[in-house]
Formats: C-alpha cells, sequence, structure tokens
C-alpha cells in the first residue's frame, strides 16, 4: 500500500514508518518538524520511504500529502493535556480544524483507508472503579486533547457510511518505551528516568488508574489494523493495549524501584483526578487478534538502559518533551 503517515516524526510516527517499510509499504511522512527530524535518519535512504515538509493546517499540503496515497495514518496533533493547554487555539487549529480538513480531502480523494490516532483519555473518569471501561462505554473528555479527539472520532464515525472509505478509531493506552523521537515526559519513562537518575520522585495522585502500551505496540496495532479486512474495522473503535496492563501510578513505582532501590519518593495524595480509567482491550484482541509484546516492566528496563548505559547523558533536554 501507498500510507501517508502525518505526524511521522513523533514518538509513535518515528517507530511505526520503519515498520511499515519493513512490511512492504511505501510511506509518505508528511510532518512540520517541531521537534526536528533526526527521528528519520534510520529510514531516510530506504527506496520506499518518501518526506514531505508541511503544516498540515495547509490545505494544499493535504493534497499534495494524499495524492497517490491508498491509506492514511492520522498521528499529527498537538499532543498531551500540558502541551493542549498551554496552546490551545494552536490545539484546536491542528487537532480540530486541520483533522476535518484532512478527512474530508481523504474522502473525496477516494482513500480506502483512514486510521486516526485517538486516546483512553477520552474516557474521564470511570463510574464504577470496580468495572473496565471498553468502546461501548460513555466518554467523558475533562481535557481540551480528549475533547478535540472526541470531535474527530464523531466526524468519522458520521462519515463511515461514504462509499469507499474505511475510517478505524484507535484509543490508544498511555505510551511508554523507547522511540527514535525520545519522549521523557510520558508517565513511565518519566518515573523511571526520575528514579533513576534524580533519585527522587513527586507522585501526584498515586491511587488513580491509566492503562499503557508500549510504543512499538502502538505501531504493530496500526499495522495490523491496515492489515485486516474491511469487513473487520470499517466504522469500529478499536481500544488499543492489554486488559493486564492497566496500573496505579504507586504501582509504576513500585515496578520502578528494584532499579532505583535508594530513590525517595514523594507521594501528594488527591482524593479527585479528572482521570480515573481502568481499560478492557478484549475487543482487539477478539477481532483482530492483536496482543501486546511488550509490558510496562519491558519498558522500564528499557528506559533504565538509556541512562544506565549513558546513551542518554541529559534526559531533562526540550527536544525529549512536548
Amino acid at each position: 500500500m501507498n500510507i501517508l503517515v502525518t505526524g511521522g516524526a513523533g514518538y509513535v510516527g518515528s517507530t511505526l514508518v520503519p515498520l511499515l517499510l519493513f512490511s512492504g509499504h511505501r510511506v509518505r511522512v508528511l510532518d512540520l518538524l517541531q521537534h526536528g527530524g533526526d527521528s528519520l535518519l534510520g529510514v531516510w535512504s530506504h527506496p520506499g520511504f518518501e518526506f514531505l515538509y508541511g503544516d498540515i493546517c495547509d490545505g494544499k499540503i493535504i493534497e499534495r500529502g494524499l495524492s497517490g496515497m491508498d491509506a492514511v495514518v492520522h498521528l499529527a496533533a498537538i499532543v498531551g493535556d500540558p502541551a493542549c493547554a498551554r496552546k490551545k487555539e494552536l490545539a484546536k487549529a491542528i487537532n480540530i480544524d486541520a483533522s476535518l480538513s484532512l478527512i474530508d480531502a481523504a474522502n473525496e480523494g477516494e482513500i480506502s483507508r483512514f486510521i486516526f490516532a485517538s486516546t483512553c483519555s477520552n474516557y474521564g473518569k470511570m463510574k464504577d472503579p470496580n468495572r473496565l471501561v471498553d468502546e461501548t462505554s460513555e466518554l467523558s473528555p475533562v481535557s481540551l486533547y480528549a475533547e478535540t479527539k472526541v470531535a474527530i472520532e464523531k466526524a468519522l464515525l458520521d462519515s463511515a457510511d461514504s462509499n469507499g472509505f474505511c475510517p478505524v478509531l484507535l484509543r490508544l493506552a498511555t505510551v511508554f518505551g523507547v522511540s527514535p523521537r525520545m519522549r521523557f515526559d510520558l508517565t513511565v519513562n518519566e518515573f523511571a528516568m526520575e528514579m533513576y537518575v534524580k533519585k527522587h520522585l513527586v507522585v501526584y495522585g498515586e491511587q488513580f488508574w491509566r492503562p499503557y502500551i508500549h510504543v512499538r505496540d502502538a505501531a504493530r496495532a496500526i499495522l495490523s489494523v491496515l492489515k485486516s479486512g474491511e469487513e473487520k474495522v470499517k466504522g469500529e473503535v478499536f481500544n488499543v493495549g492489554s486488559s493486564g496492563e492497566n496500573y496505579q501510578k504507586q504501582q509504576l513505582v513500585e515496578l520502578i524501584l528494584p532499579y532505583a532501590p535508594d530513590a525517595i519518593v514523594e507521594y501528594v495524595h488527591k482524593d479527585e483526578d479528572p482521570r480515573d480509567y481502568r481499560v478492557s482491550f478484549e475487543k482487539i484482541k477478539n477481532r483482530l487478534g492483536f496482543t501486546v509484546e511488550h509490558t510496562v516492566k519491558d519498558g522500564i528496563e528499557e528506559i533504565i538502559g538509556l541512562a544506565k548505559d549513558n546513551i542518554i547523558k541529559d534526559y531533562l533536554r526540550e527536544e525529549y518533551r512536548n
């Protein structure tokens, strides 16, 4: 397939692109390179790789990006609650306006497959702490980031009846692990580095739940959707992760402590948190046969290794954060 990956130089994208290339697909990356382009050096000379520099808010760039493509993997966004809160207007322009324009153009251009990277943050705060939320559960976005994702989900689901258009919505768990475009502002990665390098970590709301997925497994899930028959995925929503990889923040600390036994951890208890959810991932497992290959513990070992072996000497550098 000829696949357009928007935001392909980012944390998930730079892991996905080589996987697609080495699976035999041809990949065009559309990216403004807000965080640089070093993450694409490993695929730059691959004969199936093409790069298009530009802003997804530019309609002409979207038109060029879609030309000759069979599928779109839409990753480009202002990602995460803090980044969206700091740049509200930009977040709306990219996450909503540009995404809607991309959907319309892909639909009109007869793109056969459109995969949208959404988030489990859409669930907000679970009503019943004794039950896992699933794809049929009520969405309760409590941040601008989640609100933008819910808006695009609705637009895609409304367009699923269009002739030949096959949108698929992937609600990703919180991502972790090593990627060509490294990030240390994600919970597992940040906790591991803070405890191992600084020997000190402050944890807010240690009792609240989140699901987690390794960045390579997130990429594998996208590839799985691309390989699946349209009848299995068209107009479908899939939570992406593993039901066994839901953790409270305190549990993450306990997994890291064996690698940083001298770390001091301060817990700042909160009785209320806008996000608290445990998620079921049985649908993608049963429908597509997708299961994760990497656990949070595997990711912690990877991250600790970056510091231990001096691969990353200053994890606080600006380019490692959104």
